[in-house]
C-alpha cells in the first residue's frame, strides 16, 4: 500500500481561533448543529438523532453561546435559520463527511474500486508460478490496484521496511522466522537436489559423502555473513558442503545446473516446475533435512488494516491453488 512521509506536526487549532474556544467544539455538537439546521426543528432533529428533546435543546444552547447567534428563530408559524446559520451548513457537512471518511476507510476496503498500491517483498525461491498467479489474482479482484514486488536482497532491511510502511508484506522461508513480526505459515516443502540429467547422481544416486563433495551452487546470502536454511541445518550437523558458485539471480540457477555438474538443493515444488522446462533431474538429498517452511510476515501497524488483511488472504489463496 502506498505510503507517504507524515507531515510535519502543526497545531491542530486553525489560525485566528482561540484554543480554549476551539476545544469546546466536538463532533457531536457539529452533528447536532447540522441536523437542527436541516430540520428547522428541535423535536424533529431529536427524533433523527435518536436523542431526547431536552438534550438537543441543551446542545443548541451551547451552539448559540459559541456562535453568539440564535441560529434558528421563529417567523410566524415556522422556524427559520439565521444568515449566520445558513453560512454554517456546508462547513458542518464537510466536517461530518471528513470524519466519516476518516473512520470508515480504516474499516472498509472495496477491492473493486480501490486504487491502492500493494508492496510485497518476496523470495524467488518460491514456486515460479506463485508470484505471477498472485498478481493475476489481485488484479482480477482489484483492477485499479497497483502492485510492487521487491526482491529480498542483502541490501534490503525488510524489518525496517515493514516498520516504516515501505513494504506491506514479506514472503520467504526461514529456519527460525523473526519473532518481532506477525507470522503466518503458508506451506512446507520437501528438500531435494536438482541436477542435470547427465549428472552421475541422476543415474546412480549418491551417498552423503558424495553429495557434500559435489559442486554446489547456492543463492547469495540475504546479508553479509548470513547462511541459508540448507547451510544452517548442515552446520548444526557439523557438516559443510562444497559451494563453488553463488548467484543473486535464483531464477537463473536451474539453467546453469542444466548444462553443468552443479547441484542446486532447494524445495521440491520449485524443482518440479523448472524440471518440466529444462533437461534436469530431481534426486533425493542424502542428508536428513527438515522441511522448508515458507511464511508471510507483516508488522503490527497493518495487523487490523482491512486492505492488508485482504492482501494476506489473497496470498494464502494463491498458495493453496498451487
Amino acid at each position: 500500500m502506498e505510503r507517504h512521509a507524515p507531515p510535519t506536526p502543526q497545531s491542530s487549532t486553525p489560525a485566528g481561533v482561540d484554543r480554549a474556544f476551539f476545544d469546546r467544539v466536538d463532533l457531536h455538537l457539529i452533528r447536532v448543529l447540522y441536523t437542527v439546521l436541516g430540520e428547522r426543528s428541535v423535536s424533529r432533529a431529536a427524533l433523527r438523532l435518536g436523542m431526547n428533546q431536552p438534550a438537543v435543546s441543551a446542545a443548541l444552547k451551547r451552539l448559540r453561546e459559541l456562535t453568539g447567534d440564535p441560529l434558528i428563530v421563529r417567523s410566524g408559524a415556522e422556524m427559520v435559520i439565521t444568515d449566520v446559520a445558513q453560512q454554517m451548513i456546508e462547513p458542518a457537512a464537510s466536517v461530518l463527511r471528513a470524519a466519516e471518511a476518516l473512520f470508515t476507510e480504516s474499516r472498509d476496503f472495496d477491492a473493486r474500486t480501490s486504487a491502492i498500491t500493494f508492496t510485497i517483498a518476496a523470495s524467488d525461491y518460491l514456486d515460479p508460478l506463485f508470484l505471477p498467479r498472485l498478481v493475476t489474482d489481485i488484479k482480477s479482484e482489484a483492477p485499479l490496484a497497483r502492485i510492487e514486488i521487491h526482491a529480498l536482497t542483502r541490501e534490503a532491511d525488510y524489518r525496517a521496511q515493514l516498520a516504516q510502511g515501505e513494504v506491506d508484506l514479506v514472503i520467504g522461508n526461514w529456519l527460525q522466522p523473526p519473532d518481532d513480526l506477525h507470522i503466518a505459515q503458508l506451506f512446507s516443502d520437501e528438500v531435494v537436489s536438482l541436477v542435470s540429467r547427465e549428472h552421475p547422481a541422476a543415474r546412480s544416486g549418491w551417498n552423503q559423502e558424495e553429495w557434500l563433495a559435489a559442486e554446489h551452487i547456492a543463492p547469495m546470502p540475504t546479508y553479509p555473513g548470513a547462511r541459508g536454511v540448507i547451510d544452517q541445518v548442515l552446520s548444526g550437523l557439523g557438516l559443510t558442503r562444497n559451494i563453488v558458485a553463488r548467484s543473486a539471480y535464483f531464477g537463473l540457477i536451474p539453467e546453469m545446473v542444466a548444462h553443468s555438474r552443479l547441484v542446486l538443493t532447494t524445495g521440491r515444488q520449485h524443482c518440479e516446475r523448472v524440471a518440466t522446462q529444462l533437461p534436469l533431474a530431481i534426486v533425493p538429498c542424502p542428508v536428513p533435512m527438515p522441511p522448508l517452511h515458507y511464511y508471510q510476515l507483516w508488522h503490527a501497524r497493518s495487523q487490523h488494516a482491512r486492505a492488508a488483511r485482504w492482501l494476506r488472504e489473497r496470498v494464502k489463496r494463491t498458495i493453496a491453488s498451487l
